[in-house]
C-alpha cells in the first residue's frame, strides 16, 4: 500500500501546498495567495490537492506545517521555514551549499553543510527592503504589475541609481524619477539592483559557497535574478517552481518522522 506524505507552507503572502509519496516523487502540488486567512485557505487547498489524485486526508501518513502561520495548521509536526528549505532544496540540487531564499515578507541566507544540513543562516524580517514586498511597493507605484518588472527590466540600457533601502524613501525616490522623465526600464533595474545589492551583503556575511540556489517568489523575476547573478560573480540555480520547495522539504521531512 502506497503511503502519501504532505508539506504545507503558510508564508506571509502566499500558501503551498506538496503532496509526495514513499519513493520521494512529487505527486502534485499547489499554491494559491492567502493574505490573512492562511490556515483556512491552508486547509482548504490541501483537501483539494488530496480529492485531485482520489485522497482524503485519512489516507495522508504524515503532515508537517512550515511558514508563517505553522503553528495554526493542524499537522503532525511544525518546523521551521529554515530547515525545510534546507531539505527541500538538498534533495533538488544535492551540490548545494547556499540558499537564497526571497519571499513576500522577508529574505533568508542560508549555508549547508555537504550533508544538507544547516550550518548558518542570515535573516531579514525587519524591514521590506529586499523582499517581494518592496518589489510590489515599487511596481505599484508605476502603475504596473509586479510581475511585468523581469520582462521591462530586459530593454533597460541605463539603470537608475535608488540610494535608500527603506522602501517609503525608495518609492519617494523613484516618483522623482518617474517626474524627472526617467524610463519606467531604467527605474526598475535599478529597483532590481536595489534588491540584488542588499541580498548578495547578506549573503556574503553568512558565507558564500557554490552551488547558489536562489528560491522563493522573487526567484521568479528575471530582472532580481540577473542582478543577483552580477552582484554575487556567480550563476543561480532555480528550480522550475521556486516557490514550493519548503512545502517540498517539509512533505520529505513528513516521511523522515513516520519512517
Amino acid at each position: 500500500m502506497s503511503n502519501y506524505y504532505v508539506g504545507v507552507d503558510i508564508g506571509s503572502l502566499t500558501v503551498k501546498v506538496v503532496l509526495i509519496n514513499n519513493d520521494l516523487e512529487i505527486l502534485g502540488q499547489a499554491k494559491i495567495r492567502a493574505g490573512y486567512h492562511g490556515r483556512e485557505v491552508a486547509i482548504r487547498l490541501e483537501e483539494q490537492l488530496l480529492a485531485d489524485f482520489g485522497l482524503t486526508i485519512k489516507q495522508v501518513t504524515a503532515t508537517v506545517a512550515t511558514g508563517y502561520g505553522r503553528v495554526t495548521f493542524p499537522s503532525d509536526r511544525e518546523l521551521s521555514e529554515i530547515t525545510c528549505q534546507a531539505k527541500g532544496i538538498s534533495h533538488l540540487f544535492p551540490s548545494s551549499r547556499t540558499i537564497i531564499d526571497i519571499g513576500g515578507q522577508d529574505s533568508k541566507v542560508i549555508k549547508l553543510l555537504p550533508n544538507g544540513k544547516v550550518a548558518d543562516f542570515t535573516m531579514n524580517d525587519k524591514c521590506a527592503a529586499g523582499t517581494g514586498r518592496f518589489l510590489e511597493v515599487m511596481a505599484t507605484a508605476l502603475e504596473i504589475e509586479w510581475r511585468e518588472i523581469g520582462e521591462l527590466v530586459s530593454s533597460s540600457e541605463s539603470p537608475t541609481k535608488i540610494s535608500s533601502f527603506c522602501t517609503v524613501f525608495a518609492e519617494s525616490e523613484i516618483i522623482s524619477q518617474v517626474s524627472a522623465g526617467a524610463l519606467k526600464s531604467d527605474i526598475l533595474a535599478g529597483v532590481c539592483d536595489s534588491v540584488a545589492s542588499r541580498v548578495a551583503s547578506m549573503t556574503r556575511r553568512t558565507g558564500l559557497e557554490t552551488d547558489i540556489v536562489f528560491t522563493g517568489g522573487v526567484a521568479l523575476n528575471r530582472g532580481v535574478v540577473n542582478a543577483l547573478t552580477k552582484q554575487l560573480g556567480y550563476p543561480l540555480l532555480v528550480f522550475q517552481e521556486p516557490v514550493i520547495t519548503a512545502a517540498l522539504g517539509a512533505a520529505l521531512l513528513a516521511r523522515e518522522i513516520r519512517k
